[in-house]
């Protein structure tokens, strides 16, 4: 596929595969109809070949070059399977157009400081689990780092004390920059204020500019409640101190949050079906 590629990428070569598609010809007459040299006419027809495009054959005193379709074809499929994958409905190009909108109307709309205060988000989710256990996937170190974060991301440091005024820290990465060479993608810190363990969460979260301050502060309010089996979990968010530069950071809220809390609600549903699994495992042995 590579010496297809580098084969069509010439606009020469081109010329001559749009040609060949008509019907086979000889050197001379593509030469004449591409208006170019003979010999250079050769190369390009040389090159084609040896990417598997075209094939030739002698006839008396003239060498006739057909086009082979089979990889035309094959190429063609294959651009179609991208642009299929990167189109998806509810894929990772749909996201980054939603944030590109959205983006372009926070900046429009970032004209003094706090122009954003009082903006408010809210997010609803129906957890597996009792709120027992979602309570430690939102506040221990070691399971916040499982979900906290939008997709494609991952979180790099974070430190968060479960107690008022317990201190919070949240980096994070690109998920794919493993060994940490690439710029850290985002970094925030913050302050526990209320803790009713099972029940309530709430506190304050500001994402870092570049120079250090801070965009804004988030107020952020978490409630907890059992339902059956499960846990219903609100979420509201409240925005104060809003920077002219904090634009890039509000447009990501509804879709990055949205998207680090279905990461939570999987996760907690993947540990919910294991350990249902080890418990049926378990009875089974024990008959």
């Amino acid at each position: 596929m590579d010496a297809l590629l580098t084969a069509l990428a010439d606009p020469a070569r081109w010329r001559l595969v749009s040609l060949l598609a008509e019907r086979p010809r000889s050197v001379g007459a593509l030469a004449r109809l591409a208006e170019a040299r003979q010999p250079q006419t050769t190369k390009h027809l040389q090159a084609l070949e040896r990417a598997g495009v075209v094939v030739s054959q002698r006839t008396g005193q003239r060498r006739i070059y057909a086009l082979r379709p089979a990889p035309l074809r094959d190429l063609a499929a294959a651009l179609s399977r991208l642009a299929d994958t990167a189109d998806q409905v509810g894929g990772p190009r749909e996201t980054y157009d939603r944030y590109g909108l959205s983006l372009h109307a926070e900046r429009l709309a970032a004209e003094e400081p706090g122009w954003a205060d009082g903006r408010s988000f809210r997010f609803l989710r129906s957890l597996a689990g009792r709120p027992e256990l979602v309570w430690r996937h939102l506040t221990e170190a070691s399971l916040l780092a499982r979900w906290w974060t939008p997709d494609d991301l991952r979180v790099s440091e974070v430190v968060f004390e479960a107690r008022p005024g317990g201190r919070i820290v949240h980096e994070y990465r690109d998920a794919e920059d493993i060994d940490g060479s690439d710029l850290v993608a985002g970094r925030a810190e913050g302050v526990v204020d209320d803790v009713r363990p099972g029940e309530r969460l709430a506190y304050r979260l500001s994402p870092l500019l570049p120079d250090g301050g801070l965009a804004f502060t988030a107020h952020v309010d978490l409630g907890l409640r059992p339902v059956g089996t499960g846990t219903e979990l609100d979420v509201r968010w409240r925005i104060t101190d809003s920077t002219v530069d904090s634009a890039d950071f509000i447009a990501g809220i509804e879709i990055g949050f949205g998207q680090s809390l279905d990461k939570l609600a999987a996760t907690l549903a993947a540990d919910s079906h294991d350990t249902d699994t080890s418990h049926d495992t378990d009875t089974r042995s024990t008959k």
